[in-house]
């Protein structure tokens, strides 16, 4: 039966035994390759370097420096920033920076995930878009603020104010972003106050009940809606449900962006509506 290995050391020096660099690496569960690298890189010298022959020796305090680099990798740290700490930065500070950027990688694939979720679970819901988290620019819009009987006589309203916006003489912006605002919180089946908004090229003077005001960007969980809008429940719920299961929450009117309707779609199943929910992330 062969025997293992033993360590045996180079030479004995007041710093300790020193090991050949195939010895080290078996030691340390790294090939000689590695070790090479390590000394190209300048991150992990030799102890002594035999000039005749070339060979490299390592001693037993050299472990713990390759630990060190191999726990850093590991962590996702690359041999540069490896070499910052080695070099005297504040180890400390380049570890909390690090750390601060693999919580907004996982942040980055929670959100992919819930998007991936998202086309998973339409066959049990029905829909067929996912939520994504988007950013709505700056709008100048032509509004009108009115409380409307149900949802169903929203667009009894709308003739209304496109005949003054055409009065004001507004330039619809494009692409078209015609969309509602649900101003008062919670849900009524009746008796509720609605701004309609419609983004323009820019301001002009107030006439009857139309007014124009600039609306901030914002960021907004949204969801396409595709047919009937008595079915709009099932989107909201979807919505909202991500925004609690993301660490969002609501931060603004909702929005309700028309595409598609009755202008334009003979048929309840073309009516494309897309639900924008305003949010920030949760304290």
């Amino acid at each position: 039966m062969q025997m293992r290995q033993k360590h045996e050391p180079f030479e004995v020096k007041e710093s300790g035994a020193l090991y050949k660099i195939g010895m080290f690496a078996a030691m340390n569960h790294v090939t000689v390759k590695t070790l090479r690298f390590y000394e190209e890189q300048g991150l992990l010298m030799p102890a002594v370097t035999n000039q005749e022959n070339g060979y490299r020796y390592y001693t037993l305090s050299q472990m713990a420096v390759l630990h060190q680099i191999t726990a850093l990798k590991m962590a996702g740290f690359t041999l540069e920033e490896i070499a910052h700490i080695h070099s005297g930065a504040d180890e400390e500070a380049v570890l909390r920076k690090k750390k601060s950027e693999l919580i907004a990688k996982i942040a980055d694939l929670t959100r992919q995930i819930a998007v991936v979720d998202g086309y998973l679970s339409k066959k049990k819901t029905g829909l067929s878009h996912p939520v994504l988290i988007k950013t709505i620019p700056e709008t100048t819009v032509a509004a009108m603020r009115v409380r409307i009987e149900s949802y169903d006589s929203l667009f009894d309203v709308m003739p209304e104010m496109g005949t003054l916006m055409e009065k004001a003489g507004c330039e619809c912006a494009l692409p078209e972003y015609c969309f509602t605002n649900y101003l008062e919180p919670g849900y009524k089946d009746e008796d509720i106050l609605v701004e309609i908004c419609e983004a323009v090229t820019g301001a002009k003077q107030e006439i009857g009940g139309l007014y124009f005001r600039t609306l901030p960007e914002i960021q907004a969980a949204c969801i396409y809606h595709k047919g009937s809008y008595g079915t709009l429940s099932e989107s909201y719920e979807s919505v909202l449900k991500y925004i609690e299961e993301n660490g969002y929450e609501i931060a603004g009117a909702i929005r309700e962006s028309y595409i598609d309707g009755v202008w334009n779609q003979d048929e309840e199943s073309g009516w494309l509506t897309e639900i924008q929910v305003p949010v920030r992330n949760r304290v």
